[in-house]
């Protein structure tokens, strides 16, 4: 049929009444709408960062409040302050990311006694995770961020980017760990299972009790079966996020969904994905979306800006609304260029892509 003759008599039969009742009902129907919103976690929560929030319309964020030091978690007066900072510039503090479990190497962390399974240490620990629990509760921050990582965020050597970037990069033929063991020694599945499990235990009824979401990173990236460095990475799979959530029965304990880790995962992320996101959002699973996309698959991947890697992020969004996903959605790990040391002309450009996404999102469907 000629196409300018389609157009014109499907829309003469749509004012002439000929509309199907079915596509009546659904005419009428109140339209879903994209429930996420734009957020970031870069730090510091500064005056300074939060005006360059505001004006490329982040209005949520993950807050980094004061090195609480010793103590290890901050006073409700500290989290007055820093959500009254946020508020001050028109953002609002969502999440919150503690003082330590934070993606670092166990060779350089601090505080690792509940990653290593070193008690009375960890006991110390995770009793500093339930005050801090109680504190956000108390100034209204109602989610907090964590890792429960040995091995940091594992990368090889930087690879070219467009516009003269780089690119983070994992290529595991091309891995050099600095030593065969961390100071973990080997730590088997069983073992790390084990002292997720010790921590959950103690942790998500607290989080219970004050109604805090407690959102947990995947291990960044996944490795082989066999472990690297002697540590094997039990929440580098789907399977084992699948493992994760299913361990404490409860609506406060989820992910920190990191859309980009949990590609690196995957054989054919372009394809897989979007039934990933399916599974832990229809489950009410995901707190938090690092919206990261990577070009390449599981063991040999770079970290690439939003519009040009194997995952189709409009497919991607849509499926965050479908799932009926309400948090932040946001960038994470952005390509470097020497003109911008920092990462904001890069982070201004997903702050832009990602809004848009939403918009789109929310008029679509």
């Amino acid at each position: 049929m000629d196409r300018r003759k389609f157009i014109t008599g499907a829309g003469t039969a749509v004012f002439a009444g000929g509309v199907t009742p079915g596509a009546q009902q659904a005419a009428n129907e109140p339209r879903k709408r994209a429930l996420m919103k734009l957020g970031c976690q870069s730090s510091p929560t500064s005056d300074k960062r939060l005006q360059f929030f505001k004006r490329h319309a982040v209005e949520h964020i993950c807050a980094y409040p004061p090195d609480p030091g010793e103590r290890g978690y901050s006073t409700v007066e500290e989290l007055t302050q820093l959500r009254e900072r946020c508020e001050k510039h028109g953002v609002k503090a969502e999440m919150l990311a503690p003082a330590f479990l934070a993606s670092s190497h166990v060779d350089r962390t601090a505080r690792p006694a509940i990653v290593l399974g070193e008690s009375p240490q960890r006991d110390r620990d995770i009793e500093a995770i339930q005050n801090l629990i109680k504190n956000c509760a108390a100034v209204g921050i109602p989610s907090i961020k964590y890792n429960m990582s040995i091995l940091g965020v594992l990368r090889t050597e930087r690879t070219p980017g467009r516009g003269g970037t780089t690119y983070s990069t994992w290529r595991l033929r091309e891995a050099k760990p600095e030593k065969p063991l961390t100071r973990a020694g080997r730590v088997t599945a069983d073992i790390f299972w084990e002292r997720i499990s010790y921590f959950l235990d103690r942790v998500i009824p607290v989080a219970d009790e004050y109604k805090v979401r407690m959102a947990c990173h995947p291990h960044d990236p996944g490795v082989p079966p066999e472990g690297y460095q002697g540590v094997d990475r039990v929440l580098g799979t789907v399977e084992g996020l699948k493992k994760f959530v299913s361990l404490k029965d409860s609506p406060y304990h989820g992910l920190n969904f990191c859309q980009g880790t949990v590609s690196e995962m995957l054989r054919d992320p372009g394809r897989e994905i979007y039934d990933v996101i399916r599974y832990f959002g229809s489950r009410g699973k995901i707190f938090n979306v690092h919206f990261r996309n990577i070009r390449g698959h599981r063991d040999d991947f770079q970290e690439v800006f939003p519009d040009e890697g194997d995952v189709d992020f409009v497919k991607a969004m849509l499926v965050y609304k479908e799932v009926g996903y309400q948090y932040m959605m946001m960038p994470d790990h952005v390509p470097h260029h020497d003109d911008d040391p920092h990462g904001d002309q890069a982070f201004a450009f997903c702050y832009g892509y990602i809004r848009a996404l939403i918009q789109a999102a929310d008029q679509l469907g």
